[in-house]
């Protein structure tokens, strides 16, 4: 099927990640993204990344579509890798993104009900199912928005609902020659990073993204009432987690 872009829904500057979903759908540029961290050098995002099959999901994205159930809510759905597997298998799926080059990206997929909005404004509504991938509990941005996110999160539940989410302990990441880990304890939370994505002519502005470890999660969980049990480890210090009321 040949994919048409109508030149006025052409992504904002700002909209790097839009730009290049849509630019490799169209198949103009597989050129990768570049992302700009406060806690590393810039790295590639690779395009066909966005776009991966079931087959080519790490595990913990594999286990976190089988336990989905229910009406779900896809945040943070990009190219709509998950939403489409999950309409495959016959649920109700309602995937958002704040990106409105993804959203129109998720239409010419095939998406049934992609929604430009930003997850924190969603009220009066239920979900038994918030699925938050690659990392989407970076949403929270800081740890003291973490118990805001729950909060919200708990908002949208149904009675028996979950939500299924995946982070990283990036203590790693300052791991001196020694084996010892530097953190400045006075600082910020060491998984409190600052992001920027760029691609082509198109650059967000800097974002703050939360990367939380297991026992952080569990403790901020329990603090307004929630559950928070360990699903499954990965490869590289990374985590599923589902949380219920």
């Amino acid at each position: 099927m040949k994919i048409n872009r109508n030149p006025a829904e052409k992504p904002k500057k700002t909209d790097a990640l839009g730009a290049a979903l849509l630019d490799y759908i169209t198949k103009k540029n597989t050129k990768n993204i570049t992302i700009i961290s406060s806690v590393a050098e810039d790295d590639e995002l690779p395009l066909p990344y966005l776009f991966r099959s079931e087959k080519e999901l790490p595990k913990i994205e594999k286990k976190a579509l089988q336990l989905c159930k229910g009406n779900v809510l896809d945040i943070g759905a990009g190219s709509g890798v998950h939403s489409l597997i999950l309409q495959k298998r016959g649920l109700k799926v309602t995937s958002i993104d704040t990106s409105e080059g993804a959203i129109e990206t998720m239409k010419q997929r095939g998406v049934i009900n992609p929604l430009h909005k930003n997850f924190f404004t969603l009220e009066n509504q239920k979900y038994d199912t918030l699925l938050f991938l690659m990392n989407g509990v970076g949403i929270a941005q800081t740890l003291d928005g973490l118990t805001h996110f729950l909060t919200h999160c708990k908002s949208l539940l149904s009675e028996n609902g979950q939500i299924l989410l995946d982070s990283s302990d990036i203590k790693y990441m300052f791991e001196e020659e020694d084996g010892s880990i530097l953190l400045d304890l006075n600082g910020n939370y060491y998984g409190e990073v600052m992001y920027q994505m760029s691609y082509k002519n198109c650059k967000t502005p800097p974002f703050s993204w939360l990367f939380v470890d297991f026992e952080t999660l569990q403790n901020y969980a329990s603090q307004i009432g929630l559950t928070c049990e360990l699903i499954i480890e990965g490869n590289h210090f990374d985590y599923l987690a589902r949380i219920t009321g």
